[in-house]
């Protein structure tokens, strides 16, 4: 399909179920954004907001939706531009060819069981009875605990440390420096010292999860710490022991969840969302960046703010406070006048007609 080092709009046209408007011999040979964009690559639009940066664009094609019109180069016009992007960036940049087999320098337990299509890399650690499914790549310097579990084409990036008895399902990607299974935080003062709470339990992440960098998910105290199905978590995000995540959920950039929390399925928690322990979030509730959880959102509501209030009444306040300094003003000169008011009716000086 591929043309010398690129792709001609005929081909682009044909594979991404398009409708080309244009030189169908046209060559790009990469995609890039609508500022950096030259006239050898494709740019694309997701957002008809872009259509004046695309007008302005050098890109030598666009990728847009049926509603973009006016653009300065040929387009390949589809209904779901967000998904043909997908689809357009994996045609350049197919996924690296992957060579099965163990590294020598990799330390593998006797009794672990390693799938011959699996990968694992340069200085990993697969401690005993650990199972590594078929197809499944597990990083350089990686560490799968004792009795862990990696399901089928799942991906454990460099420095991923997936702990002892944690359950990973089909096609889950963890990236670097990851720690899924790390001891819930559980401690009870007894008087004297803080006392730790055994973490015995453990994790289960479910088929199709992403796990960003750097994040943690706490194993339970007892039972299961659950990430369902289809989940997507973002980098640095905490999430404490026996909580658990539904179906199809995101989770953005440093959110921390407390233990104990019930998160339904398709739940948006934005960035630095932070959720007390205990609490119930329902399916598809939608919390806004920077907000404080300290109660239960019920099914479909849509919360900002901290303390999180519905999305409406917190957009008033937040405009309110702006106003605030004004208010102040006014007041003050009210008291003032109030004040005045008082002196002079005690002085006698105010008489009625």
């Amino acid at each position: 399909m591929a043309m010398g080092a690129g792709f001609t709009l005929r081909e682009l046209a044909r594979a991404l179920h398009a409708t080309l408007e244009g030189d169908a011999a046209a060559v790009v040979t990469g995609v890039a954004p609508l500022e950096s964009a030259g006239p050898d690559q494709i740019s694309f639009l997701v957002d008809a907001r872009y259509v004046e940066a695309a007008k302005a664009s050098r890109a030598g094609a666009f990728l847009a939706g049926p509603e973009v019109s006016g653009l300065p180069a040929p387009v390949l016009r589809v209904r779901a531009p967000q998904q043909a992007l997908i689809e357009l960036l994996t045609l350049f940049h197919p996924p690296a060819a992957v060579v099965a087999g163990v590294a020598p320098s990799a330390i593998v337990a006797r009794d672990a069981s390693v799938a011959p299509t699996a990968t694992v890399g340069a200085l990993a650690v697969i401690e005993s009875g650990a199972v590594i499914g078929p197809h499944v790549r597990i990083g350089p310097l990686a560490f799968v605990g004792a009795g862990a579990e990696v399901g089928e084409a799942s991906v454990v990036h460099a420095r991923v440390a997936v702990c002892a008895g944690v359950r990973l399902g089909k096609r889950v990607v963890i990236h670097p420096g990851a720690v899924i299974g790390a001891d819930g935080f559980g401690y009870a003062f007894d008087g004297q010292a803080h006392r730790k709470i055994p973490q015995v339990g453990s994790v289960l992440v479910e088929d199709d999860v992403e796990i960003g960098a750097n994040t943690t998910v706490d194993r339970a105290t007892l039972g299961q710490t659950i990430i369902r199905r289809g989940t997507k978590i973002d980098n640095l995000v905490q999430v404490g022991h026996n909580v658990e995540i539904g179906e199809h959920s995101i989770i953005v950039a440093q959110v921390g969840i407390s233990g104990s929390c019930r998160v339904g399925r398709g739940v948006v928690l934005a960035g630095q969302v932070g959720v007390a322990d205990h609490l119930t979030i329902g399916d598809g509730a939608v919390v806004a960046a920077q907000s404080g959880l300290a109660r239960d959102v019920a099914t479909g509501e849509k919360v900002f703010g901290t303390p999180a209030r519905p999305l409406i009444e917190a957009k008033r306040i937040f405009v309110l406070e702006g106003e605030l300094p004004e208010l102040a003003r006014r007041l003050r000169s009210v008291e003032r006048r109030l004040a005045s008011l008082e002196t002079r009716l005690g002085a006698g000086e105010v008489t009625d007609g």
